[in-house]
């Protein structure tokens, strides 16, 4: 069984449906790349699987779960995190406590607790420090060491996409979405990312659905690729698949006359 299952999934906005019946499937283990022009419904398709869009029509499932009608912190818990196209971190924040946010959500204490700091709240405050200290310690000394404690606005640009995937991470996920996390990277930096992605698979276990228009990027580490346009699925397959398909040549280059 699919780890995620998305069935006929729909999303108007207006009269522009961003999101017209898409079928999507991603297994465990497995890195699927989705591709398309600006426009396609990419983003929109993930917002909707992530609870900050609500389905017009169709079914999400997620290890067996119905994700409909959830919030994105109540999918945050069921293991699916993500990041975004532009970095969403805590400027003014710490690489450490950018970190330990994400492990806020698997906390029980309540604000009793944190304003009177009661022994359990401190006990697991630790915790969550240890745990987000180990999802820094797979980027090794990009993020780790002195760097725990800079201000995440004072990171290069690499680095702050590493750092909110790893606050990601710290949410204790079973899949990754990531949206466009090669956007401003100089080609050095995406063939670090490209080895990145395939530990996140093979080191940690994720599932991870990437979005992406860097083509070397999706070629060269993605399963399998599914090619999205006007909100529509027009392909899926392998990469060369994908690449020499007429539909998705059309839509990147246009019809030729």
């Amino acid at each position: 069984m699919a780890l995620l299952d998305v069935t006929k999934l729909s999303r108007r906005f207006g009269g522009v449906r961003a999101v017209d019946g898409i079928d999507f499937v991603a297994n465990q283990g497995e890195i699927v790349g989705v591709i398309g022009p600006n426009g396609a419904g990419k983003t929109t398709l993930f917002n909707i699987v992530t609870g900050f869009y609500d389905p017009d029509e169709g079914t999400i499932e997620f290890d067996g779960h119905n994700l409909a009608g959830l919030k994105p912190n109540q999918i945050t818990r069921m293991g699916i995190a993500r990041t975004f196209q532009a970095v969403r971190l805590f400027p003014n924040m710490t690489v450490l406590e950018n970190a330990m946010v994400g492990q806020h959500s698997r906390t029980s204490s309540g604000v009793t607790g944190a304003v009177f700091g009661l022994p359990a709240t401190r006990r697991e405050e630790e915790v969550i420090r240890e745990k987000a200290r180990e999802m820094l310690a797979f980027f090794g000394r990009a993020l780790t060491g002195a760097r725990e404690d800079q201000l995440a606005a004072e990171l290069a640009y690499a680095d702050r996409r590493r750092l909110e995937i790893a606050r990601a991470m710290a949410t204790e996920p079973k899949m990754l979405l990531l949206d466009e996390p090669a956007a401003g990277m100089n080609p050095n930096e995406k063939r670090d990312l490209i080895k990145l992605i395939g530990r996140l698979r093979d080191e940690r276990g994720y599932a991870v659905v990437l979005i992406e228009h860097d083509m070397s990027v999706v070629k060269g580490i993605s399963d399998r690729v599914v090619a999205l346009d006007y909100g529509q699925k027009i392909a899926e397959g392998t990469y060369d698949e994908i690449s020499s398909n007429e539909r998705v040549i059309e839509a990147y280059l246009g019809k030729q006359k």
